[in-house]
Order: structure tokens, then sequence, then C-alpha cells
């Protein structure tokens, strides 16, 4: 299994620390959850059918005209490279690291590249496979540029796969709307934007032929009737997604802020995360962690990802942490 954010429980016994007493920031996870619809009895009691809304709620909410829901966009990431043979694939890195490594499983022959690379390289792919925003450099790459990639490998039956995870905060910026052209895959995930990865729903934008493809890998019943509900009821909520849009937009701002305050201006980042390159990346998430304050850290290529705090308290923590940081190094 690879490293990731959100291993709070992993913390708190290396620590010491109880998990209620952590400020976790090692996730790109909106801090602020959508309170949970009422779900039916039936949801829980009867098999989830497909023609319960959640579909076109979804199609509704991305600008989408044809998805597929999947338990968490992770297992699209999974199943995707099993719909092709083997081939030459290119992931722009750094970036998710599940994306390389599920290609690699699959037996494609894979190679992380930049983006000033892909010109060099995109005559001779099959597949490239990049996240928009980044993560967890937060850099966005223009509609434009990415159709005309897209172009280029679809004329030979090639594929763009565009992990837009981190894209709910600007939707105007998504390829969700040009996904009917062959070859063109987007992934969305839910529980980032609404603040809710537990529930595990995430959406594969494509053309039909290849969603019913996948769908045949996924297999009957993958979402679950609650989270179906729950999915349906988010997805519809216009007045909310404007003011997670709005608060997202002005923490990130904030913590941008912050952490330029100490010494620490961010290289990069997005409305769900700030992305922070240190030598001394590991260190910093040591003594932070030592004060049960969880950051995520990347070895390669020394850096940290910063997620949102919820509120005050958790400001307040965070600044305080780096001022002592500041009189240790001092």
């Amino acid at each position: 299994m690879l490293e990731h954010g959100g291993r709070l429980r992993a913390a708190a016994q290396r620590y010491g620390i109880a998990q209620d007493d952590w400020l976790d920031l090692s996730s790109g996870i909106a801090p602020w959850s959508w309170p949970i619809a009422e779900i039916p009895q039936c949801a829980w009691a009867r098999l989830p059918e497909t023609d319960d809304g959640l579909e076109q709620a979804a199609e509704a909410y991305y600008g989408a005209d044809h998805l597929l829901p999947v338990p968490g966009s992770q297992a699209a990431i999974q199943l995707l490279p099993r719909l092709r043979r083997s081939g030459r694939v290119a992931v722009l890195s750094p970036c998710y690291a599940e994306h390389t490594e599920a290609w690699r499983r699959a037996g494609h022959v894979v190679r992380e590249i930049g983006d000033h690379d892909v010109e060099h390289f995109i005559e001779s792919l099959d597949v490239l496979v990049l996240v928009n925003p980044n993560n967890p450099t937060g850099r966005l790459i223009g509609t434009a540029q990415l159709l005309e990639w897209h172009a280029r490998l679809a004329s030979r039956g090639g594929w763009l796969v565009v992990d837009e995870a981190f894209m709910d905060t600007t939707p105007g910026l998504s390829l969700a709307a040009h996904c009917n052209r062959p070859g063109l895959i987007v992934l969305r995930s839910f529980g980032k934007f609404f603040g809710l990865a537990g529930v595990r729903l995430g959406f594969v934008l494509a053309e039909p032929k290849l969603l019913h493809a996948l769908a045949e890998q996924v297999g009957p019943w993958a979402i679950s009737g609650p989270t179906r509900v729950l999915g349906t009821a988010c997805l519809l909520d216009g007045p909310g997604h404007r003011l997670q849009i709005q608060r997202c937009a002005a923490n990130s701002q904030r913590l941008e802020q912050l952490l330029g305050r100490h010494g620490f201006t961010p290289a990069g980042g997005c409305a769900l995360f700030q992305w922070v390159t240190s030598p001394h990346a590991a260190e910093i998430q040591h003594f932070m962690a030592q004060r049960g304050i969880l950051l995520r850290l990347f070895e390669q290529g020394s850096s940290l990802r910063f997620g949102l705090p919820a509120g005050e308290p958790d400001w307040q923590r965070l600044d305080q942490a780096f001022t002592a940081l500041a009189q240790e190094q001092a």
C-alpha cells in the first residue's frame, strides 16, 4: 500500500496523542462536512437501484452528458488500466501516486514525466494521465492545452485521463462538458469537496462505450443505497455548493498568508490545500506531529501539504506551532 494522508490513528499511536486531540491537516478534504440527509429505511434494507436520481443529479452538477458512479475515484484509477492492452503510458509527476502504481500493476510501460516533457513524448504515448489541479502542487493546466493533447492522442486510439479530484471549487475549468469525445476520461471525487471522504463515492465521465466496459469491471450494486441517497442530496444542494466554494477559497488564501508570514511561502496550492517545499520538510512534519498537528509529508522532493483548518481554534493552534518552530530554530 502506498503512503497517503489521513492516517490519524497511526499518528496517534506513534506520538502518544489521543485522536481527538489532533489537528489533522494531512489531507485535501474540506473540513466542513455536508449535513447528512435523512436516509430512509428502505435504502438500508434493499439492494440499491440505479433509477433513483443519483446519475441525473451528478450529470447536472458536473455538466456532463454521461457518467458512471464508482465507489470512490480510487476504484476507477485501479480499474481503468485493465481496459487497455499493455501500452506506453506517461503520468505527469509529481502527482497522486496511485495513478502510476495502477498502470504499472496492469502491465503497462509507465514513464513519469514533467509538464514540459509532454511535447517530447506525446507522439509515442498510448495514454497520458494527469491530475488537474494537481496534487500536491496545485498546478492547473488550461482547457485548450488539454483538449489539444487529447486530440493528438485520440487520433490514434489513445486516451487522456484527467483526475479532477480538486476541481469542484473551479467548475468552469473542468473538462466535463467535453467528455463525450472518445478517449477523454475525467475522474471526479465526491468526498473532498463535500467533506465526506468516508462515503466512498466518485464518478467517471466519458463516452458511453467506455463507461459500459468500466461498469462491467466495477460490477453490480457498487454504490450502496445510503450512499446514493446522500450523494444525490449533496449534489442537488446549489446554495451549499456556493457557500463551500467561497469558504474554501477564503480559507486557502488565509492559509497561504499564514504560511508566508512564518517564512514558508507556498510553492503552489489550490482552494483545498497549500503546498510548501523545504529541505527541512521531514523535520517540520515531525515537529508539528509532536504538537498534535498532522501534515502530509512528501519525502521525494521534500515538501509538505497543508489542508485547511476548520475554525479559529485550529488557526490559532497552527499559528502558535509555527511561532514555536521559529523559536526553536533561532
